[in-house]
Order: structure tokens, then C-alpha cells, then sequence
């Protein structure tokens, strides 16, 4: 009995490791080759990351802090590539400042002209949220996953927007807790017109875009984004393109 006991032990740390290992299976799709990963350890590893509006950055034991000085503006960090349709991205983050703030995911974000969105084209943004959600020139998927904002203290619950036109297509679960200083990981699914989002391991957003194809939004910019009161510090972000099945 012990040796079959310690053989389901066994198996179990097996499937762990795999979970851990190309397939998570709590996500449920197998990841393909990485798009792009950044420890975000130190200034070298978001040299090609944009800013927009009144954000900083700085870095401390492994970490990139993102703040802004004297709450003075929203702010959008944005990745350096376009991410296709189908991905999973992850990273990891934790509040320093719990008494307000709020944490949001653009994803998908691409110009209507199909160019990239920092093409001379569109003018340039400064974190206002209109300029995201109701531009004239470019769509986006968003996601609110941390939502204490002082405006609005202790929402919690993460919704799913489609932009442009700030449409509310999912009010999902609780995102991370308001008042959490734990680390936390963040997973970000899309296949295609069906996105998911888990903190942690928690699924918060379940969501298929049931719109036709030439609506559904595919490939573009990944975009983290806080509103000016939040302190959170981010490390371990990390894209990979799904398995096509």
C-alpha cells in the first residue's frame, strides 16, 4: 500500500511539473514557441517598452516598480511588439499601495487601418482614458483585474471591455483583492475570439467574442495600464503563441 501511495504521489508531481512545463492545465491550452519575455529586472530590460502619460519606473531587487510621481496622471506602459490573436501572456506583480488604485490590460491593440497604433498617423496619448477606449483610430480588448480606484474604492470585481466604444461584454469575479500585498500571477488567454484570465490560479474572465471574424480583434499591442494613484510592481512577463490545434 505504501508503494502504491507513494507511486500517486509520484504521478501527481509528474502532472505538476508538466502543468508547469509547455501546458498549464488550469489554462487548458498548450503553449508553442515564446513571443517575447522580459524579467523586467532592470532599465535594460524595458528599453524598448513606450510610456505614455504621467508614469515612472524604477527597479529594486528584481523588480520593475510603476508609480506615478505625486499622483499626478494615469499612465500605459506598452510591450514593444505586436502579440498575434492567439497567445498566452503572464507576469507576475504585487500592490505596495493598497489604500487606492487600479490595474487594467489593453490587449489586441491595433490601429483601424491595420498599422501598428504608434504609427505617425494616430496622434500621440497620454493615459487618458478616452484616447483608449473611444479612440477614432484604433480597437482594443480591456481588462480591469485590479479595481480599488479612489473614485471608486473597493469595486473589486474585474470586467471586459471591447473598444472602441468602452462596450462592457463581461462583469467577471473578483480580481486580485483589494487589500493583498501578496505576489500575484497574472495569466492572459486569447484563442482566437475566446479570452480567459486568471489570477493566480482563479479563472476572473470567460469570455467569447461572438461578433464575425473581421470583428474580432487579433493581433496587436499588449498594454499595462494604472490609474495615477497606483504603486504596483511587475516582474517575469512572458508571451507565448498557442499551439494551433
Amino acid at each position: 500500500m505504501k508503494n502504491i501511495a507513494g507511486i500517486i504521489v509520484l504521478i501527481h508531481l509528474l502532472l505538476a511539473n508538466n502543468s508547469l512545463n509547455g501546458q498549464n492545465q488550469s489554462l487548458g491550452y498548450k503553449r508553442d514557441s515564446i513571443l517575447y519575455q522580459s524579467t523586467f529586472k532592470n532599465e535594460k530590460t524595458v528599453k524598448d517598452w513606450i510610456m505614455e502619460g504621467k508614469g515612472k519606473l524604477y527597479f529594486n531587487g528584481g523588480w520593475m516598480h510603476m508609480y506615478s510621481p505625486s499622483e499626478s496622471g494615469h499612465h500605459v506602459l506598452w510591450c514593444p511588439m505586436e502579440i498575434p490573436g492567439n497567445f498566452i501572456a503572464e507576469w507576475e506583480m504585487q500592490n505596495l499601495k493598497t489604500d487606492a488604485g487600479l490595474c487594467i490590460v489593453f490587449f489586441s491593440a491595433k490601429a483601424k487601418t491595420g498599422k501598428d497604433i504608434f504609427n505617425s498617423e494616430i496622434p500621440s496619448r497620454n493615459g487618458r482614458f478616452r484616447q483608449y477606449t473611444k479612440s477614432k483610430y484604433f480597437n482594443n480588448y480591456h481588462i480591469s483585474y485590479y479595481a480599488n480606484a479612489k473614485d471608486k474604492p473597493g469595486r473589486e470585481i474585474s470586467h471586459l471591455r471591447k473598444n472602441t466604444g468602452f462596450k462592457k461584454v463581461q462583469v467577471g469575479e473578483p480580481g486580485i483583492p483589494i487589500e493583498s500585498k501578496n505576489i500575484h500571477k497574472i495569466s492572459l488567454v486569447k484563442k482566437h475570439d475566446h479570452i480567459i484570465m486568471f489570477v493566480d490560479d482563479r479563472k476572473i474572465i470567460d469570455w467569447k467574442d461572438e461578433s464575425d471574424d473581421q470583428n474580432v480583434w487579433q493581433e496587436g499591442r499588449i498594454g499595462l495600464r494604472q490609474m495615477k494613484w497606483t504603486h504596483f510592481r511587475y516582474r517575469n512577463f512572458k508571451v507565448w503563441e498557442l499551439i494551433k490545434n
